[in-house]
């Protein structure tokens, strides 16, 4: 999964992923009996064809091949998203690990299955956007629907827009694709405003929170909790996907938002219950945007990990010295010595009342408008 390498200086460097696995062998996450670490396969071109156009796949395949002659007019040999050797077995070996998901959880082999490698939600069907080549998440939706289940919830948290998820199920009353993320007026790719509702054979699916530049924990959690919950007991799923970017962290030079490691781990323990009370516990979660390689990623995704596993991290628990020491001797970065930010957790609940002064407020009732009736709630008092 290291292969998956723009650059040494591009922001989606692997390093992330490294870093992230050896936070978790060093916490001895994976040595818990009920964990277990399954090698993801590359993808066939079959297999990427339940979402992507063919003739995109043997372009990705073309400059992957070649990559001096870059195809720009589909995100390929860009500057976002530039062109190297091997670029579309890497791209397709991070979308067989989604798919390996959702295998497990079809064969009932897992109930909860992380992928912290995944969670390309920019990709569409037909193009390279934002960093991502192949959509794994909406590859595993599709597996999913294929595989028999009748709804999928698919929630992101990354503070970039999913477009490429919903896009690619925008017209799909089977699917109920939730955004949370910062404003298109403010950061790429500049979609995922409140009236972006879903196609006509699926209104109120497609769903977009769009909050303000620098909403820190408190806000982003009470829009969280006053519209995800809500659509989701109404829409009643049988499996939750999720995409776990972390690039809203406050140390984050990708978004403006103002999160921190504390919310994230609360947000994925919102995200597992959920699962477990709609949906049998039946929950893949993958990894996604996230561009402080070792200070934020690391130890957010090792918490995903730990809450997937069904037992988390408190996070007063001491970083690993022996994973602090690698990384300051292999990289010359100093990073946190606690798993968690010593946040202060605390949100507004939605039912104490509705500020038309706050503009996360304003955002959240913009959403809760637009979706609320459709599924017979009320924006107001539900």
């Amino acid at each position: 999964m290291m292969e998956y390498r723009f650059s040494e200086t591009h922001p989606m460097h692997p390093i992330r992923l490294e870093l992230t696995a050896r936070l978790c062998k060093d916490l001895a996450l994976f040595e818990r009996a009920n964990l277990t670490l399954a090698a993801p396969p590359v993808a066939t071109d079959a297999e990427l064809a339940a979402v992507h156009e063919p003739r995109y796949i043997a372009a990705v395949r073309e400059v992957s091949a070649n990559p001096d002659i870059p195809d720009e007019a589909r995100g390929l040999g860009t500057e976002d998203n530039p062109a190297y050797a091997g670029m579309h077995e890497a791209s397709a070996r991070l979308a067989g690990g989604s798919l390996l998901a959702a295998d497990a959880i079809l064969g009932e082999r897992a109930l909860h299955v992380v992928n912290f490698g995944g969670g390309m939600h920019h990709a569409s069907a037909s193009k390279a956007s934002g960093f991502c080549i192949y959509n794994d998440a909406a590859l595993a939706i599709r597996r999913l629907l294929d595989g028999g289940v009748k709804k999928v919830l698919y929630i992101d948290v990354d503070a970039h827009h999913g477009d490429g998820t919903e896009s690619i199920f925008w017209d799909d009353p089977r699917v109920m694709t939730i955004s949370i993320h910062e404003t298109g007026m403010s950061l790429f790719p500049g979609t995922g405003f409140a009236n972006e509702i879903g196609g006509p054979n699926a209104l109120g699916t497609a769903v977009n929170i769009a909050v303000p530049p620098r909403t820190g924990d408190a806000a982003w959690l009470r829009a969280f909790h006053a519209v995800v919950p809500q659509l989701a007991e109404a829409f009643e799923p049988e499996v939750i996907v999720s995409q776990h970017g972390c690039d809203g962290h406050r140390d984050d030079d990708l978004s403006n938002l103002r999160l921190t490691v504390d919310a994230l781990r609360q947000n994925a323990l919102d995200i597992a219950e959920l699962a477990r009370r709609l949906c049998g516990g039946r929950w893949i979660a993958t990894g996604g945007g996230g561009y402080n390689t070792a200070s934020v990623v690391p130890r957010t995704w090792s918490h995903l990990v730990a809450v997937a596993s069904g037992k988390p991290v408190p996070l007063a628990t001491p970083v690993p010295r022996s994973w602090r020491d690698y990384v300051l001797e292999r990289y010359g970065i100093r990073t946190p010595e606690s798993m968690g930010d010593n946040a202060e957790l605390w949100w507004r609940s939605w039912e104490v009342g509705y500020d038309p002064a706050d503009p996360v407020d304003r955002t959240v009732m913009a959403t809760r408008k637009e979706i609320f009736p459709l599924f017979g709630l009320d924006p107001w008092f539900d």
